[in-house]
């Protein structure tokens, strides 16, 4: 049972308010999306792109492991790192310093990490809820004569997260030396075929059998017009509540341990949820559902004090899911791509955007600046064009060049970084001005997600200059 607090690495100093709402500058780009695709030398060399470049933030998706996909949002593990993140690992050696230590203090949830991955490979991948009963229902006598056969098995895993963990905080502490904070991501929610479901069913709405009643998802929104029916369980808030809320503690500390800054993916779903019935195909049918949103994250704050997290709050954003980010003073997030349309209170558009706000080009989620502008018919282009002040549509009535889509990647950019908003994120593929070929997801599909990698060659000589004396002239803090 998961009763205490996550502090495997000890106290460590977390960011004051003030140091949150500094003005700064970050890039966007998961380790998978390195040359490499993985926690080697290349990230030495990353992090010296970034503070040539005058970048402090680097932001990361959830550093999970993907659970069957590669999507970064369906891990089998809420704490754990995903081992495809290096491809090296030393022979297991129990004497290292610090291996001991890590397994006790993160024995909440390395344990049955293991004793999953371990079951998941002798029931040839099925998921949990597929299992006998013996191990679905985690029957004490099937438990241990698991880890009487598999504890060999079982501390290879554990030594595979020391090691990731071990390999993480080197990383953090170079990016930190250098003036660089590190941006991470957590999920509101988990997969169905997950060790953290597993290993507490009742902390989710679960049938008798393990199976969903309800699943996760969004109303028809920008992204898909029958909306997306994310197919993960909802949580049993009461029993959380019971227990005061322990396991988001242990999951919220454990996270703070490994990155300075944290954001709340679908941050709206901790003031309302949309509830889909599990028999439901699409996610039109569902309804809000009230959250204990603001007693979840008072506990929080009472844990742990100012908390450095950003709210995710974009999709149908209401009154009372802002009043709860201003509450706890979280900053929520602006996506230019989104601001160009009649509405003048967008919060988008570049003079709404306030202080408590991280501003993006774009996200993960969005097409690259370049292809999202090469996208459209030439009469939007023009009225990009326009909005922009780029040229004259009147005096340019003719064909749409393609250097125009250059033009507005760096003028977006130069509007992130010069707006109100306390951080700036520009995701690596508009760094590098790349097109639809280089974007990481499409929300709603599952086919060719996840993959974009940059090379080295890509990176022309004057680039850094250039992100540098952007950053200067928008009188944001460099490092």
């Amino acid at each position: 049972r998961l009763r205490g607090k996550c502090r495997h690495h000890g106290e460590k100093r977390r960011m004051s308010k003030d140091d949150f709402y500094q003005r700064r500058a970050g890039v966007l780009l998961h380790p998978t999306s390195l040359p490499s695709g993985i926690l080697d030398r290349d990230v030495e060399r990353w992090l010296g792109l970034l503070a040539g470049s005058g970048f402090s933030v680097w932001q990361v998706l959830p550093l999970g492991e993907p659970q069957g996909g590669l999507s970064p949002y369906q891990c089998i593990s809420a704490f754990a790192m995903n081992p495809a993140l290096m491809n090296d690992y030393p022979p297991l050696d129990k004497t290292v310093s610090g291996y001991i230590e890590f397994c006790t203090r993160n024995h909440g949830w390395l344990y049955d990490y293991a004793l999953f991955k371990v079951l998941k490979q002798m029931f040839d991948d099925a998921p949990w809820f597929e299992w006998p009963d013996e191990w679905r229902y985690r029957q004490p006598h099937a438990m241990q004569r698991a880890f009487d056969e598999f504890k060999d098995y079982i501390a290879e895993l554990s030594w595979e997260q020391f090691q990731l963990y071990d390999r993480w905080r080197e990383v953090k502490q170079n990016a930190n030396d250098k003036g660089i904070q590190l941006f991470g991501d957590i999920p509101l929610f988990v997969a169905h075929d997950s060790v953290d479901v597993w290993a507490h069913p009742e902390q989710f709405l679960l049938d008798e059998n393990g199976m969903m009643t309800v699943v996760t998802g969004v109303p028809p929104d920008y992204y898909s017009e029958t909306g997306q029916r994310w197919g993960n369980p909802h949580y049993n808030w009461e029993v959380m509540r019971q227990e005061n809320y322990a396991w988001w503690l242990e999951r919220i500390n454990h996270q703070l341990q490994e990155f300075d800054i944290l954001r709340i993916d679908h941050f709206r779903g901790l003031e309302s949820a949309w509830v889909i019935k599990a028999s439901c195909d699409t996610a039109i049918d569902g309804h809000w559902e009230k959250m204990p949103g603001d007693e979840l994250l008072g506990k929080i704050c009472e844990d742990a004090g100012h908390l450095p997290i950003v709210a995710e709050d974009l999709g149908i954003i209401t009154p009372e899911v802002t009043a709860l980010r201003k509450k706890y003073h979280l900053p929520g997030m602006s996506v230019l791509q989104f601001g160009f349309d009649e509405h003048e209170d967008n919060p988008h558009k570049p003079q709404n955007i306030k202080q408590d706000s991280v501003v993006y080009t774009g996200t993960h989620d969005n097409d690259t600046t370049k292809g999202w502008f090469n996208g459209f018919d030439d009469d939007v282009k023009k009225y990009i064009l326009q909005t922009l002040k780029i040229f004259d549509t009147e005096r340019h009535a003719g064909q749409i060049q393609e250097s125009n889509a250059d033009l507005v990647v760096d003028k977006l950019i130069d509007i992130a970084m010069n707006s109100q908003a306390s951080l700036c994120i520009i995701p690596m593929q508009d760094c590098l001005h790349l097109g639809s070929e280089a974007r990481m997801n499409t929300p709603g599909t599952v086919d060719e997600n996840w993959q974009w990698s940059f090379g080295w060659e890509q990176i022309h000589d004057d680039m850094a200059a250039d992100l540098r004396l952007r950053i200067e002239t928008a009188k944001r803090s460099i490092k």
